[in-house]
């Protein structure tokens, strides 16, 4: 008996659940030291929720595209022009279901182009998506006017920021919607096999007939798509698009994604785990400020977070 548990022990891959046991030692922790905050109120849980939502729903489509041993610079970029370019739509009077059409095209031909870009010109996805970070940016800020742009449909802002059903922000519904549909791709689906297959060994995936363009084409567009979603829901919250949104959630992005057991190196992929790592990395934060540590303080955490996350996902690759 005793031999069988230490095998069983010595099979078991701890690393592979490291962001929850991780979680859960954060939450205990900042429960007890923040108790007189009210860090764990219900108040404050759906603020982390609200927090965090954008990054998950990026976070999502990233972690396809990291799976497929891919990286998407760009996300935050493409969040602050879909915001702008809904907004403006709205303020031509053509109505919110146009605007929401344009924000998400917005996003998903953003992604097509560093798609095609990496995978017809051989680009690297690193310099195409840098690249597209700027030039996305740029584009949000000279169709604004580095002005906000005002959003008054109230029923826009319900749908896509400020609403919520029966206490329950409507930003969690788009979170738990879009991680549930990932979750059932990257799982149950073809594609999601292919594209794991395509990160791991990507000339074994092409002799084995899979088109491992399409795939990569592919998720560069769905995240493009759902960077787009996350800039309508930033505007929605705010009330209006601004070229400022999106800001660094690029390297929050892709820390949770990391941080939640997806290989930097491709080939692995774990959508539930990136949904816990960003709300771990949004709980973080959210105790900070309830300790009162400043923005540049902050950052040096989430720095070091983004190591950490590299840190485990090199050694999962080598082990």
């Amino acid at each position: 008996m005793p031999s069988k548990l230490k095998n069983s022990l010595s099979l078991f891959d701890w690393r592979q659940y490291i962001v929850y046991i991780a979680f859960v030692l954060v939450l205990i922790y900042f429960s007890i030291t923040l108790a007189e905050e009210g860090f764990m109120t219900t108040g404050n849980i759906l603020n982390i929720a609200r927090q965090t939502a954008m990054i998950s729903i990026m976070g999502v489509a990233m972690t396809f595209v990291i799976a497929s041993k891919e990286i998407d610079l760009s996300v935050g970029s493409i969040a602050a022009l879909s915001a702008i370019t809904t907004a403006l739509t709205m303020q031509q009077g053509l109505g919110m279901i146009t605007a929401i059409i344009v924000g998400l095209a917005t996003g998903l031909a953003v992604g097509f182009v560093n798609g095609y870009l990496v995978t017809k010109v051989a680009i690297p996805s690193f310099l195409v998506t840098l690249a597209m970070m700027m030039i996305a940016r740029g584009v949000a800020m000279w169709l604004s006017g580095t002005a906000p742009v005002p959003i008054l449909s109230e029923n826009y802002i319900f749908l896509f920021g400020s609403g919520s059903v029966l206490g329950v922000p409507i930003l969690l519904f788009w979170t738990l919607l879009i991680a549930i549909i990932g979750y059932i791709v990257m799982r149950k689906s073809v594609f999601g096999r292919q594209t794991l297959a395509t990160g791991g060994n990507e000339t074994a995936a092409t002799f084995s007939g899979i088109n491992t363009n399409r795939i990569k084409m592919t998720v560069f567009m769905a995240s493009g798509m759902m960077a787009g979603l996350a800039g309508m829901l930033y505007a929605g919250r705010l009330q209006a698009g601004r070229f400022t949104f999106g800001e660094g959630d690029e390297l929050s992005v892709i820390a949770a994604v990391i941080l939640g057991g997806t290989s930097l190196f491709g080939g692995v992929g774990t959508v539930v785990g990136t949904v816990i790592g960003s709300v771990m990395i949004g709980t973080i934060n959210n105790a900070l400020i309830l300790q009162g540590l400043d923005v540049s303080q902050q950052m040096v955490v989430q720095g070091a977070i983004i190591i950490l996350a590299v840190a485990f996902g090199s050694k999962k690759r080598k082990s």
